[in-house]
């Protein structure tokens, strides 16, 4: 099973990881929630993701969830991907940006898959998951 991580701004992740353990009516295994505040040292944010990234792993890869693109959360992820090997994980780590609720709950159901296959159902579910509501549809001639 992979395991997954969600690193954002304080209070996205735990908030996230709220919504699943309300949704699924258990706290989802191997998923962690990582809030990063304002102002935290990125080293400290570092060490608590790689913690985090340790808690999940059982082998088969880690998926990192992160809200903002270019933003404290993502850059620290986009860190411990790029360590590869010299993290210490053992397994390969992907990290995907812009964490909505639908990517959430479609890793969650798909955790048995490897972890490429798995961070692409994530995008698509993420991408899927964005309507414009009340628009009518476009009649096909």
């Amino acid at each position: 099973m992979t395991g997954i991580v969600i690193v954002a701004h304080t209070p996205v992740a735990s908030a996230m990881l709220g919504f699943a353990e309300h949704t699924f009516g258990v706290l989802p295994e191997r998923v962690r929630a990582v809030d990063i505040p304002p102002y935290e040292d990125t080293k400290i944010s570092f060490d608590r993701l790689l913690k985090a990234a340790y808690g999940v792993n059982r082998g088969n890869g880690v998926l990192i969830l992160t809200d903002v693109m270019g933003a404290t959360p993502a850059n620290v992820a986009s860190k411990l991907e790029a360590l590869g090997p010299l993290s210490g994980l053992n397994t390969p780590v992907i990290v995907l940006a812009g964490l909505n609720l639908p990517m959430l709950m479609r890793c969650i159901n798909h955790r048995g898959e490897n972890l490429e296959e798995l961070a692409q159902k994530a995008l698509i579910g993420g991408q899927q998951g964005i309507l414009r509501l009340g628009a009518k549809v476009a009649e096909k001639n």
